[in-house]
């Protein structure tokens, strides 16, 4: 569906030379939620305008639907982006004008003619479930409930690829899972794919099938959303991942680890769809001369699926401790020994 390859983007400016993108690669397959996230300056806007060509890169390709963005004139690109919606993080709305006449405004670029403009608007208004709002005038209206009106506008044209530029950055949490709840539901029942950029791992969690992590320009970790939450291999992904799920001793409890003068190690363990329904730590605890202690725990739900996380103190000798190793291994659980230098050094 999206095929961006080697991309190169350099701005220049008065203090010099900005390496948006650094030979960035990404392909986004059709059904996707697609989820790009990074922090400020992490390259991640410049991407995504790629796509609808606002910007061009200066080197590599961008192709959409098979076609090479580069190759088409701009009457052919002009139509071409009717294919693609876009939604804003400010809506990017006429206050002034009704709801009605901000959603006809790409259909009447587009010579759509009124009757069916009319047609389109009922249709689009009905699935954001803002009928009752077809006259309102925008300033009117909730933060939420313009983000369901930008939608709209997006809907209009019937697109195949719906970009979103942090569309949920400016809403509250209630607001933004009922946004985000709405784009699913675009994906799913009218088959857009959805290429997204955001700063919030909460989005990723919550809609995305696939991410890509940025930094200083470059994608530094990309794959299923499975795979990038269950074992994340930058130190920049672990730190997004750790913002919607906890993989840390708490602090108050180190003292207590540190105390015990057994053998011991502390186990993190992560269990995703059917390994959760391993009864792995009941089998841990009718080992004898193993002890077992649950430092932390936590369960989130992902990519229609479910993660749960453990940290665990195994403590008996190194014979017990390596048995016990090899039975969760033989459950499919993801196990990561923690550092010893997290509670000695406390």
């Amino acid at each position: 569906m999206i095929r961006i390859e080697h991309a190169v983007k350099t701005f220049s400016g008065k203090t010099g030379e900005v390496h948006a993108l650094r030979d960035v690669s990404l392909h986004v397959e059709k059904g996707d939620i697609y989820g790009i996230v990074g922090f400020s300056g992490a390259g991640k806007s410049t991407l995504l305008r790629l796509v609808n060509r606002l910007e061009t890169p200066d080197g590599g390709s961008v192709t959409v639907e098979g076609r090479d963005l580069a190759t088409l004139s701009r009457r052919e690109m002009q139509a071409w982006r009717r294919k693609i919606g876009m939604v804003f993080q400010q809506f990017n709305l006429l206050e002034s004008k009704t709801v009605r006449h901000n959603i006809a405004i790409p259909m009447r670029m587009a010579g759509v003619p009124k009757e069916q403009i009319n047609r389109r608007i009922d249709e689009v208004l009905r699935f954001v479930e803002l009928e009752d709002k077809r006259d309102a005038y925008v300033s009117q209206l909730s933060g939420g409930q313009k983000q369901r009106v930008g939608i709209a506008r997006a809907l209009a044209t019937s697109p195949d690829i719906l970009l979103c530029d942090e569309a949920t950055s400016a809403l509250d949490p209630q607001t933004t899972d009922a946004i985000l709840a709405l784009l699913k539901r675009v994906n799913r029942e009218m088959g857009i794919t959805i290429l997204l950029i955001t700063h919030q791992m909460q989005v990723i969690q919550r809609i995305c099938t696939k991410v890509a992590v940025m930094e200083a320009g470059r994608v530094i970790e990309k794959g299923s959303v499975l795979e990038v939450f269950g074992r994340p291999k930058s130190e920049i992904t672990r730190r997004f991942v750790r913002t919607v799920i906890s993989d840390r001793i708490p602090s108050s409890f180190l003292d207590v680890i540190a105390a015990e003068q057994r053998p011991f190690r502390v186990e993190m363990l992560k269990f995703i769809g059917d390994a959760v329904q391993e009864p792995v730590i009941a089998a841990l605890c009718r080992r004898e001369g193993l002890e077992v202690n649950i430092v932390g725990a936590t369960m989130q739900e992902l990519q229609d699926s479910v993660m749960s996380i453990f940290i665990l103190q195994l403590i008996g000798d190194e014979a017990h401790l390596h048995a016990a190793e090899e039975i969760i291994d033989r459950t499919g659980a993801l196990r990561e020994r923690m550092e010893e230098s997290v509670w000695k050094a406390s």
